[in-house]
């Protein structure tokens, strides 16, 4: 079991590895609860009595006053948010002995109007969601890419050196000779995306190939680059604990990570706004992603690829990232002497671009609307700190019905949901329209996307199931109301 205070991507393989995990903060759209969905294991976040000590290896609860330690056993109920001490007897699923299950499922796939696609970013995950019945991947979150394994250090040596790389290329296009120190920045900064690039072009491949003849959404990069590098407190303590005999390399990452950090990250340089101010990063995913497309091909495949570029608030974004990333394609097949068949397309989460969805629709073949960001916005709320602190007395008080980050805010956050949905159809009557955020795989959630005239809802690979049942009702539910 991986108990943590919260966990951040650092953490991804240990979430792997372990059955399930325990933090203390964060909720049901935190970053444990989500990779834990994707990975199918059991998780409970946002325990907020319980108190974990690293430096000991042990945890307690404030509440009960039962501690225990790395190695003890303890169980989680992911359905009901408790935590158990000792090892309790369970039984392992299996969804190809469900017969009766899958019979009914397959009543449902008659009934529903909603497609069924899933948020994959590994070829294993692809492959186990089109299993469940998924239609197609409606997520591929393509940062969760760049930090497997040796990439994270491609990554970070990239950061590291992108801003001196930048100057230097500025510098250089205004006709001003370069050092040896700006050509060396240029050198490292450009090898490292080259080996992202061919790294992700094997990654599509794999996806490309798991859904054969189902169409893919890629969305490109788009949290904060600081994700990606070492948390600034500890990296102060670690240069300020050594003080004179802290090593150049260290200060040098202090100091970049100084330079990068934002009051609100998740307001600040991600998404589009990357893309537009480093725009490598999304130039060498565009040809990766289309590289792939025609490597699987040329194999005998029908790869369906789909460009999500994330975060636009203003048309302007979308079409400048657009008219970049285009001049890329029509490179790659001019090089390969082929006709490329690929869509580009936006994430609708902020609510400035719901409102000018007639706009964006200009430039978009679909929508995919991010709820989760969606609602953090519309409410005003930081999620992870919401679910962990305020969130849970404002349910149980009744100032709120549900929890908006479960089951999707009819009233509020569905009013802008609808206001895209009906604006961007009125500029393009063919936009595809999508959900991806974790209420594309809530019951509840899927019958206002099913009533507001959606295409598809995308979830978790493990939520399938329950999404294609919940569609059929909701299009039973429909017209019974009529």
């Amino acid at each position: 079991m991986l108990v943590r205070i919260e966990t951040s991507p650092d953490d991804f393989h240990g979430m792997a590895v372990a059955q399930g995990i325990l933090t203390a903060r964060g909720g049901a759209t935190s970053h444990a609860a989500v990779v834990a969905r994707q990975i199918g294991k059991p998780c409970v976040a946002g325990c907020a009595e319980l108190v974990v000590d690293y430096a000991s290896g042990s945890a307690r609860s404030l509440e009960s006053g039962v501690s225990f330690g790395e190695g003890d056993w303890i169980s989680l109920d992911g359905s009901t948010g408790e935590v158990f001490q000792g090892a309790l007897g369970t039984v392992s699923a299996d969804y190809d002995e469900q017969i009766d299950l899958k019979t009914v499922l397959g009543w449902a796939d008659e009934v529903r109007r909603l497609g069924v696609w899933t948020n994959a970013d590994k070829p294993e995950e692809a492959a186990r969601a089109r299993s469940y019945g998924a239609e197609g991947i409606g997520l591929c979150r393509t940062e969760h890419m760049f930090r497997e394994g040796e990439r994270l250090e491609i990554v970070r040596g990239a950061i590291l050196v992108s801003g001196e790389a930048m100057r230097a290329r500025a510098k250089a296009a205004s006709g001003a000779e370069l050092d040896a120190d700006e050509e060396s920045a240029i050198r490292r900064f450009e090898s490292a995306m080259a080996e992202l690039e061919e790294l992700q072009q094997g990654d599509f491949e794999g996806i490309f190939a798991a859904m054969d003849g189902l169409p893919v959404v890629v969305r490109l990069i788009d949290p904060p680059l600081h994700e990606f590098l070492p948390n600034l407190e500890d990296q102060l303590v670690k240069v300020t604990k050594a003080g004179d005999a802290a090593t150049a390399e260290d200060r040098e990452l202090l100091a970049t990570i100084k330079s990068m950090h934002e009051q609100n990250p998740m307001l600040g340089l991600r998404g589009c706004r990357l893309g537009i101010m480093i725009p490598d990063f999304v130039k060498i995913q565009t040809r990766a992603i289309l590289n792939a497309q025609v490597a699987v091909r040329k194999a005998g495949g029908n790869p369906i690829a789909k460009i999500m570029i994330p975060l636009v608030g203003h048309v302007n974004e979308l079409r400048v990232t657009r008219q970049l990333l285009e001049t890329e394609a029509d490179a790659i097949a001019a090089a390969a002497g082929v006709t490329l068949d690929y869509k580009f397309g936006t994430m609708i989460e902020i609510p400035r671009g719901a409102l000018t969805a007639d706009e964006i629709a200009q430039e978009a073949t679909f929508f995919s609307f991010g709820t989760n960001d969606l609602t953090q916005m519309a409410f005003g709320y930081s999620r992870d700190d919401a679910e962990g602190g305020f969130l849970l007395k404002y349910v149980e008080d009744g100032i709120l019905p549900v929890n908006p980050f479960q089951t999707i805010d009819v009233e509020g956050v569905g009013q802008l949901v609808a206001i895209a949905v009906e604006k961007g159809r009125a500029a393009r009557p063919d936009l595809e329209l999508g959900v991806c955020g974790e209420h594309g795989g809530d019951p509840e959630s899927i019958w206002f996307f099913h009533k507001v005239g959606l295409d598809y809802v995308s979830c978790s690979p493990f939520r399938v199931p329950v999404a294609r049942l919940a569609a059929a009702q909701a299009r039973l539910g429909s017209e019974l109301d009529k």
